[in-house]
């Protein structure tokens, strides 16, 4: 992957943009962090699964910048996206005597990278942080944009702040110790920029998936930069989600609903978003905005990157009234409504309510197995 130029995308909002970097061997390059502000102590968040791997590498690669590096290991996984694990962040913020100049450096997926930023928005009103994602979920989404946040039992990523980092580095070697399951997680991510906004890419992701399944660093690189860009462009618009950028949550009312239904950790994020999009999509054929060939054409791809199509079953008694519980919970929703993000035509996205006896009967479809045939 050496051989791929170095790919930046600009993150523009006024006084605190930043850069995304895409290239293989930036993370544990000292010059990757060159232009960050001096200070006299940083500290590396990571998890069981990612530190071993690469913590020593990047606390090598900071060390000549920073006089001491700390590093603190969190559990991994979904689950652990808890108060808990964050007060590990700042008992190792405060055990080192860290001050407001201490940047915090995000290693790893997802998890990491929301839990760090919130600390890092948290500590002392406000310290710097740098994302430093190892997944493809966290490089083409998850790590753009500042939304950073926790779990809470009743619900995903209710507890958070929006907040920006100084930098993002997405080294694409990271990808080459992911397992298949994240990978197909993180596409998840990547195909909803095709209906909401893109439809060359959703067209292109058709053709290349293969080599995108095989890690092609051409495609990898394609991957990640196109999707930053897009959700550049959406997050220079709306930084704070009152508006344009809630069309990045296709998939995601039903998607998170999967997620805390099940338990957080059974399905990989992506994989629910996944199952969460067919949901959508089959929700925006009933209110007549989509046909039903492009929703078949988007369970293709969304099968073809190995993510679930068919919705998890939540509750055997009554699994739409569990799902429909679940997603008053959600964030979107307002004054008592479910806001879902449908496709209203291909390449164009918009935020709506739905009839109740509409949603259960996608639920319904979509949880049996009579979706697998359509």
């Amino acid at each position: 992957m050496n051989s791929i130029d170095l790919q930046t995308v600009l993150i523009d909002l006024g006084a605190r943009s930043y850069h995304i970097a895409i290239r293989g061997s930036l993370f544990d390059n000292p010059l990757s962090y060159a232009e960050l502000p001096a200070a006299q102590s940083a500290l590396i968040v990571t998890n069981t699964t990612v530190g071993p791997l690469y913590a020593a590498q990047l606390q090598k690669a900071l060390s000549g910048k920073y006089p001491q590096v700390h590093t603190v290991v969190l559990p991994d996984g979904e689950a652990f996206k808890t108060w808990e694990s964050l007060n590990l962040i700042f008992d190792a913020l405060l055990q080192h005597g860290c001050d407001r100049k201490t940047t915090l450096f995000a290693l790893g997926g997802g998890v990491v990278g929301d839990m760090t930023g919130f600390a890092a928005a948290s500590y002392m009103r406000g310290v710097p942080f740098v994302q430093v994602p190892t997944t493809l979920l966290a490089q083409v989404d998850s790590s753009v944009g500042g939304k950073t946040a926790i779990n809470h039992p009743l619900g995903k990523n209710m507890i958070g702040a929006f907040y920006q980092p100084l930098k993002v580095v997405c080294d694409l070697h990271t990808l080459k110790s992911l397992p298949a399951r994240e990978l197909s997680a993180g596409l998840a991510e990547v195909i909803k920029y095709g209906p909401i906004a893109d439809m060359a890419l959703m067209a292109w992701l058709e053709a290349h998936m293969t080599d995108v399944m095989a890690r092609e660093p051409a495609a990898l690189a394609q991957v990640v930069k196109r999707s930053c860009e897009i959700k550049a462009w959406v997050v220079g618009q709306d930084e704070r989600e009152s508006g344009l950028r809630a069309i990045l949550n296709f998939g995601h009312t039903f998607g998170h609903a999967i997620e805390a239904g099940l338990g957080y950790g059974q399905w990989l994020h992506g994989e629910a978003v996944g199952a969460g999009m067919v949901m959508a999509a089959h929700l925006s054929l009933r209110l007549g905005l989509v046909d039903a060939l492009f929703v078949a054409r988007l369970t293709r791809l969304i099968a073809q990157a190995g993510l679930p199509v068919q919705g998890a079953v939540l509750d055997a008694a009554d699994n739409a009234g569990r799902y429909l519980a679940l997603m008053h919970l959600d964030k979107k929703s307002e004054a008592g409504d479910i806001k879902f993000v449908l496709i209203d035509g291909p390449g164009r996205a918009i935020v709506r309510t739905a009839p109740e006896a509409m949603v259960r009967q996608v639920i319904d479809l979509c949880c049996s197995e009579k979706i697998l045939k359509i």
